[in-house]
């Protein structure tokens, strides 16, 4: 992916028309927005596909997609080869028919012994690979109600500077523009209010998995104090799913609430997109 050169060379690509649909004031100052890496070329609603294409993160991305989904079936072969049952009682799972079903963001989300998967919503690979993660290698522990940041989960240290980037600075954004949309973000996938004592601007703890809690707390800009966004897990997070699928949760929840915000609604929430 090429990198512009100067915030001219992408405002060139614009129409000029100062819309604001991108949230900034100015295409000026979209554009300088863009090459500062604070906001997207594809915010703009206007620009021409070919000219997207050249600054967008689209070839990186689609490569990550279609590496999730090879991932992902090769999990899928494996639950064919397990006592899915078993699996079932071992995590806390309901298990009817040929179906292992557990509870995603407040969603039904289930797999069968074929290793075929069942949704309401839209199976991305963010959230279908850590699932499937979750039934082959999940100890089944409940959560112990003791928090701790990313770092500091087993091998959590070495990806963490990616995951502040990639999750909580994106989430913070998201926060920072919508505040009050983000509050009903978090509340419309089962949010539960956290303990007084990690009490913030919005605080709340969703469930990406049962036994795999996230807190997320936010303070909004105060007294010359600038915002500050947090993201924390249970200390069992680890034991019921390996490091690798804990990011790909933080991210890919970070994109769907960016994604979400950005059209100021909630049509495709129950998509997970």
């Amino acid at each position: 992916m090429p990198r512009p050169k100067s915030a001219m060379e992408i405002f060139q690509l614009l129409d000029k028309s100062n819309c604001r649909e991108c949230g900034e004031k100015t295409c000026l100052a979209f554009a300088g927005a863009v090459f500062t890496g604070r906001k997207q070329l594809d915010r703009c609603p206007r620009i021409k596909p070919e000219d997207r294409a050249r600054f967008s993160d689209d070839t990186e991305s689609g490569s990550a997609f279609e590496e999730g989904l090879e991932t992902l079936g090769k999990m899928q072969a494996r639950i064919a080869e397990i006592d899915l049952a078993a699996a079932a009682e071992r995590i806390g799972a309901d298990f009817a028919g040929d179906r292992l079903t557990l509870k995603v963001l407040g969603k039904n989300f289930s797999v069968d012994t074929r290793g075929k998967l069942y949704a309401d919503i839209h199976v991305n690979p963010w959230v279908a690979v850590p699932f499937i993660s979750y039934i082959l290698n999940g100890r089944g522990r409940p959560a112990s109600g003791d928090w701790m940041s990313f770092r500091e989960l087993k091998n959590g240290m070495a990806r963490y500077p990616l995951f502040q980037k990639r999750c909580e600075a994106a989430m913070k954004k998201v926060a920072d523009t919508y505040t009050d949309l983000f509050d009903d973000l978090v509340h419309i996938f089962s949010g539960k209010q956290v303990e007084e004592q990690f009490e913030s601007d919005i605080s709340v703890v969703l469930h990406p998995l049962p036994r795999v809690p996230m807190m997320i707390c936010y303070w909004k800009p105060e007294d010359g104090l600038a915002s500050s966004l947090n993201l924390f897990f249970d200390k069992v997070a680890d034991d019921n799913l390996d490091i690798g699928s804990v990011f790909s949760l933080g991210v890919g929840m970070a994109q769907m609430f960016e994604k979400l915000a950005q059209r100021h609604g909630f049509p495709e929430a129950a998509s997970f997109r």
